[in-house]
């Protein structure tokens, strides 16, 4: 039987224990670690293989949820969105404003309180009702949008995953890696264009290449990307919960 020195164990847990506090302590990878074990190999990509590969799996699932800000045309939305390829549900909170999406197919339903929908001013529609009294008809219930009206194709961006994901994972400028994180106890890693000023995406090392965390270029917004392949249910409101205002909405 051989016997191993004590100086010689002593060392070896020495070692050990100098790779461990490396490892957990400070995200190093020393000590012949391989960072892409037990991964999906994303990692050993260059990053505009990452990308390409992430838009590829964002474009395939068959739902996700959206949750974050988006800062468009000088406004910021803070979003909380459930997305899928027949239509979306969530809530949206613009300029102290809040309220609810809801698109199933082309129909697109808004529901808001009393307060989105009146003003101080009076006024009128074309139909002669005041704005108060068009809003207490309309606060509290979905709202079908008139798909001719300019609150559709402002809105219902928001419920388009496809629309949403194609113009939100692009990085402007050249890619680069930008090491191995975290994000909701999900190992990633980071892409960057231009070294951050393009935006920075965290893609999932776990799984199918999702992904994870979206910083937009040029302060527009941070969006968490999740539940991704996870269905919920989407259909329209009941007839006693809706409003079909006609041809077009009250301005708000």
């Amino acid at each position: 039987m051989s016997v191993i020195p004590r100086g010689r164990t002593r060392s070896a847990g020495l070692v050990s224990a100098i790779c461990a506090l490396l490892v957990t302590g400070t995200g190093l990878t020393g000590c012949a670690a391989d960072p892409d074990e037990g991964t999906n190999g994303v990692g050993k990509l260059s990053a505009d293989t990452i990308q390409t590969k992430t838009r590829t799996a964002a474009r395939s699932a068959d739902a996700v949820r959206l949750s974050g800000t988006v800062v468009t045309s000088g406004t910021t939305y803070t979003l909380d969105m459930s997305l899928k390829d027949d239509g979306g549900t969530g809530s949206v909170t613009a300029k102290g404003s809040a309220f609810r999406l809801l698109r199933v197919g082309e129909h697109l339903f808004l529901k808001a309180d009393a307060a989105f929908w009146s003003h101080e001013d009076g006024a009128k529609g074309d139909d002669g009702e005041s704005d108060a009294a068009a809003a207490a008809k309309l606060g509290g219930l979905f709202v079908k949008v008139p798909t001719g009206d300019p609150s559709y194709k402002k809105f219902s961006g928001f419920t388009d995953k496809d629309v949403l994901l194609d113009g939100l994972l692009t990085l402007h400028g050249s890619l680069a890696k930008d090491g191995r994180h975290k994000q909701s106890g999900v190992r990633t890693i980071r892409i960057t264009g231009d070294k951050g000023a393009g935006g920075t995406l965290d893609v999932s090392l776990e799984g199918t290449p999702y992904p994870l965390r979206l910083v937009r270029a040029g302060g527009a917004g941070t969006l968490l990307l999740s539940d991704w392949g996870k269905d919920f249910p989407l259909e329209e409101p009941a007839k006693d919960e809706t409003v079909d205002y006609g041809q077009q909405l009250p301005a708000s």
